[in-house]
């Protein structure tokens, strides 16, 4: 069973229909939809601000979640959309991320960026802090710049396929399924 710990009076809340890893971490203000998957190593951390989390979305494996306290100069929150996977051993700290996105292995996303729907993040990637993108885009490199925009392939073949690949291998772990 994962390990969920309440902190400064939060327990996590978790969805009908999700997968916890066993070794997944879950601490503090944390907020997980429904049909959702949170992988092995993966840590998320609410334990000094707020991580929601949407429905269908899946957490890979060594993924950090994290934000900036809530009482500090320029706190921020993890808030991720719908239909979002996040890759293999990517951090979001204090970050938005919109519904259909796709966060590549090893990305990072850094306090108050807002990544809006459609948007991929490529592996590696880092986006600053206070960075806004532009929907429907493909962001890469260090910082992450705008390569393209995100085709109708692209959407169906690496967005919504990966999410909903992500709820079959989830069942396949899941006790209850």
């Amino acid at each position: 069973m994962a390990f969920i710990k309440e902190v400064r009076g939060h327990t996590p809340r978790v969805g009908e229909n999700t997968f916890l890893a066993e070794t997944a971490v879950l601490l503090g203000d944390v907020t997980v939809g429904r049909d959702c998957s949170i992988w092995y190593n993966a840590v998320l951390r609410g334990d000094v601000n707020r991580i929601v989390i949407g429905d269908r979305t899946n957490i890979q494996d060594g993924v950090v979640l994290h934000t900036i306290y809530d009482q500090a100069k320029h706190p921020s929150q993890t808030i991720i959309g719908n239909d979002v996977s996040v890759g293999h051993n990517a951090i979001v700290h204090g970050a938005i991320i919109g519904d259909n996105c796709l966060i590549g292995m090893g990305a990072t996303i850094l306090d108050n960026a807002v990544v809006p729907s459609g948007c991929i993040i490529a592996a590696n990637a880092l986006v600053l802090s206070n960075a806004r993108l532009e929907p429907d885009s493909v962001y890469a490199g260090v910082p992450a710049k705008k390569v393209k925009e995100v085709t109708p392939e692209q959407r169906d073949e690496i967005i919504r396929r990966t999410a909903h690949d992500y709820m079959l291998y989830a069942s396949w772990h899941n006790e209850k399924a």
